[in-house]
């Protein structure tokens, strides 16, 4: 068992001497703390355990507490951390989660930590898998969950996307430590529930294991990497980034692009300029991506960015509402302050969203 988080910190390359872990008091969580523990005290680094508690149920307190007290025994820094306000009567377990990583990432970034280890496993991997299916996912969202990701302005990792739940258990029997099984986790409410309680039933009738279920969506996950190495590439040769404000490309270049490569150009495009944590739906995306090389387009507004086209560019900036009107000789007294925008015939919506946004970073 410990080799297996040891390999995963090679592999990836991590070597941040302090790791944040998630930790609910379930036995996956607690699990990888402990495993978490022996690799950081062979290799010199610390773990510092985050627990959130959603005030969802009556038990969470109690648990969040007694995570506290198995931290302080194995002794590692704990800090509880808790979802206050009024909380959401729909959509429950997506607005926890987006909840607890927040925090969890908030603290993060508050502290200095870059990376912040979750516990799922294959089992997880295999339930996400399946959901994503039934939600008729492509690529991306077949890969399932990544090793290693960007998010929340942080590095998620997740050590045991390689591991089976059973051995995480018996780990924990081995070393005499309970867990806490959060009773929520068994209600058919939740259509996570509803897919591992079906798994078994899949494996009987058909032979289609949660391993196979897995390695398919890791194969998934080298076609995805594959893609946004090439956006990244397509990006990088095409793309003019004007002050970190504006996009801009050449309107010629889109015709010659895939159009599965034009889709998440367009997709990375928007979520950056637009600030978002999320791309625009897959449909709005791909009615742009068939409108946008057209020589008729004009422009549209999608995922909080105005999307353009002037001057044999099509041009990505920020959507801003009410905006005041720019005068010349404003404009022309601002360029003097930057060089690379003397003597560039920008379009005026471009030289409004530039100003103005610099603007409102200058009163911050």
């Amino acid at each position: 068992m410990r080799s297996v988080v040891e390999a995963f910190f090679r592999t990836y390359g991590i070597e941040d001497q302090v790791i944040a872990a998630g930790v609910s008091g379930g036995a996956d969580s607690l699990a990888l703390v402990w495993q978490l523990k022996q690799w950081a005290e062979r290799n010199g680094r610390r773990i510092v355990a985050l627990t959130v508690d959603h005030g969802l149920r009556r038990e969470s307190r109690e648990e969040a507490l007694y995570v506290a007290g198995l931290m302080a025994d194995w002794g590692i820094e704990h800090h509880l951390l808790v979802w206050e306000g009024e909380k959401p009567s729909g959509d429950i377990e997506a607005r926890a989660r987006e909840a607890r990583y927040s925090l969890m990432a908030g603290w993060c970034l508050k502290n200095g930590v870059k990376t912040l280890a979750v516990g799922h496993h294959m089992q997880d991997q295999a339930e996400t898998f399946l959901m994503r299916l039934c939600r008729g996912s492509g690529v991306y969202g077949l890969s399932a969950m990544l090793p290693v990701t960007e998010c929340w302005g942080i590095t998620l990792v997740r050590p045991q996307l390689e591991q089976q739940p059973e051995d995480l258990r018996n780990l924990l029997q081995q070393l005499g430590v309970a867990w806490k099984e959060d009773l929520s986790n068994q209600s058919e409410d939740f259509f996570r529930t509803r897919i591992r309680h079906y798994l078994p039933e899949l494996e009987k009738r058909t032979g289609l294991t949660r391993e196979r279920l897995a390695e398919t969506a890791a194969v998934l996950a080298r076609s995805r990497s594959l893609i946004e190495q090439l956006v990244r590439q397509e990006i990088a040769e095409n793309v003019a980034d004007w002050q970190g404000i504006v996009k801009s490309l050449p309107q010629q270049i889109l015709k010659s692009w895939h159009s599965e490569l034009l889709f998440r150009i367009l997709a990375a495009l928007i979520r950056v300029t637009g600030h978002r944590k999320y791309a625009p739906e897959s449909e709005e995306l791909l009615r742009l991506s068939s409108l946008i090389v057209k020589p008729d387009f004009k422009g549209c507004t999608l995922g909080d960015c105005e999307i353009i086209s002037c001057r044999g560019k099509i041009w990505i900036l920020p959507e801003i509402r009410n905006k005041p009107v720019l005068r010349r000789e404003v404009w022309a007294e601002w360029v003097q302050r930057f060089p690379e925008l003397q003597n560039v015939d920008l379009p005026y919506k471009v030289r409004q969203a530039i100003y103005l946004l610099n603007q409102q970073k200058t009163c911050i």
